[in-house]
């Protein structure tokens, strides 16, 4: 089946800007040690943190140098997790800058002097490239800030570097290897280092996992956010299609794309996401977004799930009799919570349908979109094309050692945006997934959300055969164009399962409330132990 989870760290001694190596890490370079134990940590969160900041208890120089000497430790020895792949070499001197700014009596916002890491297909003004995984793009630096980045900015955040990806965010074969790029290797899970991190944002649910940062930024077109976060056993966000800009991000689908936080807690993510959201004139998709932000903090209320009904995807389970088991455990803690549980054994519309219309759309909408973005790329950047791309990946080994380009020749065979066969597929997808999908469980049952396991566990990294995925529930939020988040739910057999909450467009603030109240009944996040394999 199709997935589309969209979605090799750098020498740290010098602080350096990091490009892609001209000769990639390899993917398959395991740990030699039998032991990691020394690196596990738990994490502090975001709210600890800013706190901390706040007290005088340490310095946003001080919390930067620490996560930069903890990527160094466990990023690029050690485990060698490969999330990071670029490091800013301003982070620093923004730090410094920072805590004088607070020493004078300034914050610029919630965020103030907290060290964030971006996936590498948001650009930032620093002298890092963006790359989406690829050595086409080594050159790509374009020294200016995506909207959402300059909104983390004036917050006050620290960007402290660039995450690893699927390359192209998954979509560059159906045979991919999730959480693998050519310019930064193979991501590994710090729950257990033979397993995936799922994609495409693999880097980011990685690193927020093993304790690199407080707060990852990470985007979706279908999973991409839901499923790392799921794997790492981390918070993941998917917005509303529209609450935050997309520009300055390379694009797959115009339709479903949005970037999004993921963060050690829903109060974390929350956070992450008030600093992101909000209108950007050269993306009409957030015209209404200026009218839908809400105050994410207040929606923290622990007996939020009292007396709400709750529908139980049961056609989103199945699939794996580990998942099962905890997902039963997860109804069990919300109806213990005051909620009803509703269940819902069928999907109302043709999910098969659906998911071929959302491929046609994709296909597209990535030919359209990335031929757009190459074309207005920086000189230094000789790949001005879909065409071209093709052409340099086949030129290219480091590039197909491992699997190919077919969905890439598929996009650049794909009618234009104006062609009568992709408004239909559009219209299909938005109908099957939204008002005959989604939009009509919710109103035929009088739901205030439903629920679903996010995904099965991570399963064994496979470079030669591909992902082994047995299921996940990322496609109905994310062809709909629908808010989702994921929150750790528990593990099977030491390897996380996240809890997806999916509800109707701009109802973010109610699934974090939602999401909060099973968080702090369950608290079911795991530290990773830095495994080398599950026995």
């Amino acid at each position: 089946m199709m997935r589309v989870f969209l979605l090799a760290a750098c020498a740290l001694s010098t602080l350096a800007a990091c490009q892609p190596p001209s000769s990639p890490p390899s993917p398959t370079a395991a740990p030699v040690a039998a032991d990691y134990s020394q690196f596990i940590a738990e994490p502090r969160t975001l709210e600890q943190l800013t706190a901390d900041l706040a007290s005088g208890a340490t310095t946003s120089e001080k919390l930067t140098q620490f996560y930069l000497d903890r990527i160094a430790a466990v990023d690029d020895s050690g485990p060698m997790l490969n999330a990071v792949i670029a490091l800013n070499p301003d982070a620093l001197a923004h730090a410094r800058e920072l805590d004088a700014r607070r020493a004078a009596g300034t914050l610029l916002g919630p965020l103030h002097g907290v060290p964030v890491l971006i996936k590498d297909n948001i650009e930032t003004l620093d002298e890092m490239a963006t790359t989406a995984g690829s050595l086409a793009l080594k050159d790509n630096i374009t020294h200016r800030d995506a909207p959402l980045v300059a909104r983390l900015r004036a917050g006050g955040a620290v960007i402290l570097g660039k995450t690893n990806l699927s390359e192209w965010a998954n979509f560059r074969s159906d045979a991919s290897t999730s959480g693998w790029s050519a310019a930064g290797g193979l991501t590994r899970n710090p729950h257990a280092l033979d397993r995936n991190t799922c994609g495409s944002s693999s880097g980011s649910g990685a690193a927020v996992a093993a304790g690199l940062a407080p707060l990852a930024i990470g985007t979706e077109t279908d999973g991409s956010i839901m499923c790392p976060a799921h794997a790492n056993g981390v918070v993941g966000i998917k917005p509303t299609v529209g609450l935050v800009s997309r520009t300055h991000i390379i694009p797959i689908s115009s339709s479903q794309d949005t970037a999004g936080p993921m963060a050690l807690t829903v109060a974390d993510a929350a956070a992450g996401l008030a600093a992101i959201a909000g209108a950007d004139a050269a993306d009409p998709a957030t015209a209404r977004a200026s009218g839908r932000v809400a105050d994410y903090a207040s929606a923290l209320d622990a007996g939020a799930l009292a007396g709400k009904r709750i529908g139980i995807a049961r056609f989103h389970a199945g699939y794996h009799a580990g998942v099962d088991a905890v997902f039963a455990a997860a109804i069990a803690d919300i109806v213990a919570a005051g909620a009803t549980a509703v269940e819902i054994a069928d999907f109302p519309s043709d999910r098969a349908a659906m998911g071929r219309a959302e491929f046609a759309v994709l296909l597209a909408e990535f030919n359209a979109g990335l031929n757009a973005y190459l074309a207005s790329a920086p000189p230094a950047v000789t790949v001005r094309s879909l065409r071209q791309l093709i052409d340099f990946n086949a030129a290219t080994p480091a590039e197909l050692q491992w699997f190919g380009q077919d969905t890439l020749q598929e996009a650049a065979a794909a009618p234009a945006v104006t062609d009568a066969g992709y408004l239909a597929a559009v219209a299909t997808s938005r109908r099957l997934a939204g008002a005959e999908g989604i939009d009509r469980l919710l109103a035929d049952h009088r739901l205030d959300a439903i629920i679903a396991p996010t995904g099965a566990p991570a399963w064994q990294s496979d470079l030669v055969n591909g992902d082994n995925f047995l299921g996940a529930s990322s496609a109905l939020a994310a062809v709909s164009g629908h808010p989702a988040i994921t929150v750790p739910m528990g593990d099977v057999h030491g390897l996380p399962v996240g809890l997806t909450f999916m509800g109707p467009a701009w109802s973010e603030a109610r699934l974090i409330g939602l999401a909060f109240a099973y968080e702090q009944r369950a608290k079911a996040r795991l530290t990773p132990a830095f495994r080398v394999h599950i026995p």
